[in-house]
């Protein structure tokens, strides 16, 4: 009996039978990969924009700098795990750039916050598309999630009125 090379590999598509299936990288994820990472992402931004009411002894402005440095810092280690000398210089150069504005919006004014937050999202959404540190599949659209969830919620304040320091 000869044998069947019509059998198709599930997670992909393509035919087991060819090459193809060995060298063609799949690009769609599809909605169900993402719908966990961003439900989870919406959750982590309502906990970001309600982190100042766990640290009430510091100003708001305080934590939600603080919370914008670690969040850049976090592309610092998976670079790192993606080891390649390049990733980590532009990663740390990143990084760099959101530390000094959150650290401005200490003392200045909170939409730098907005700004730098939805600026995060904005470097998660081009980590997603090109994948730029390896091995990150799921956490750019959870941090971008992350990220715009918490710089609406500070708009929303920040237009009501809310005193960040």
């Amino acid at each position: 009996m000869p044998k069947d090379n019509s059998a198709t590999i599930p997670a992909s598509g393509h035919d087991a039978g060819t090459d193809l299936a060995m060298t063609t990288p799949r690009t769609h994820h599809g909605p169900g990969p993402l719908r966990v990472p961003v439900i989870l992402g919406v959750l982590v931004g309502v906990l970001n924009a309600a982190a100042p009411l766990a640290f009430w002894w510091l100003p708001a402005a305080t934590v939600y700098s603080l919370g914008l440095s670690l969040i850049a810092a976090v592309y610092i280690g998976f670079a790192v795990a993606d080891g390649r000398g390049s990733v980590i210089t532009a990663e740390s150069a990143v990084a760099a750039v959101f530390v000094v504005v959150a650290a401005i919006a200490v003392t200045a004014s909170p939409w730098l916050l907005v700004a730098g937050l939805a600026g995060h999202g904005a470097k998660d959404l081009w980590q997603h598309r090109t994948g730029y540190v390896a091995n990150t599949r799921w956490w750019p659209p959870f941090c971008a999630t992350v990220d715009w969830v918490a710089a609406m919620i500070l708009a929303i304040a920040i237009s009501a009125g809310v005193n960040f320091n």
